[in-house]
């Protein structure tokens, strides 16, 4: 008989090739995953320039919303502009046809005005006397009425504006309205700013809210802002976020029975 082989024994060797092969097999991979950590740093620095721009797209998109959503499209006074005179006519509103009218004085010709021209820095500082009359030689110019025919009529008063919560609903003059309807004497409206936007106070811009876009006018102290209170010019006042608004609001009426003096200074 054919000696028989016997086949190979499956102990030390078998095993140590196995082993070698999980080895050789574990040092792949331990240099698989060298290889792969090596530009784990290049990844970290990529992954936060990606969230550092997904965080000013963010912003940039969330600002757009606020903006959009707070419907300010066009400045029509800039702060850092000094206007000698800007004057804009708007179709007037039918407001003024359920009040005795006064010819030469109750409004035919409706809109609104900015200028630097009319008062100074240091007047607006010091607040002359004379401010009433010379806003009211203003706004029979550009209106083309008879100052004579106008009359001081109240409210007239100074505001102080600041970001203190509202106590009452008086208190909350950010609300859109008409001073037309709200106060029935009302034929010419006025402003006197006395402090600057951006330098004494955030927010607190004035915004006529017209039908296509609102137009922004940013407070500059001597600035005056003048306007035919009717629904033509629908307006509010921005929230003040911080510093304090001063300004003085100057009314004008053509019925002399709503008319009032001149405060005397004491």
């Amino acid at each position: 008989m054919a000696p028989q082989r016997r086949s190979a024994p499956r102990g030390p060797e078998s095993g140590s090739g196995t082993a070698a092969a999980q080895d050789r097999g574990g040092r792949r991979h331990g240099s698989a995953k060298k290889s792969r950590g090596q530009p784990e740093p290049r990844w970290r620095w990529l992954k936060a320039a990606c969230l550092l721009c997904s965080a000013a797209l963010g912003g940039l998109l969330s600002w757009n919303c606020l903006s959009a959503e707070d419907g300010v499209t066009e400045v029509l006074a800039p702060h850092s502009e000094n206007l000698q005179g800007k004057f804009i006519e708007i179709p007037c509103s039918e407001d003024y046809d359920s009040h005795k009218r006064f010819e030469g004085c109750t409004p035919r010709k409706c809109g609104r005005g900015v200028t630097d021209a009319v008062i100074t820095r240091e007047e607006a500082e010091r607040i002359r006397s004379d401010v009433r009359r010379r806003i009211q030689q203003r706004i029979a110019q550009d209106f083309g009425i008879s100052s004579s025919s106008m009359y001081l009529t109240k409210p007239t008063f100074f505001s102080r504006i600041n970001n203190t919560e509202a106590k009452t609903t008086h208190d909350e003059y950010w609300h859109p309205h008409v001073d037309k309807v709200t106060y029935g004497s009302f034929d010419y409206t006025s402003l006197l700013y006395l402090s600057d936007y951006t330098e004494d106070f955030g927010g607190g811009r004035f915004v006529f809210m017209d039908a296509s876009s609102n137009k922004t006018v940013e407070p500059r102290a001597g600035r005056v802002s003048f306007f035919t209170s009717g629904s033509e010019n629908l307006h509010r006042v921005e929230k003040v976020h911080w510093g304090t608004r001063y300004a003085i609001t100057i009314s004008f009426t053509c019925n002399p029975d709503h008319g009032i003096g001149d405060p005397v200074l004491m």
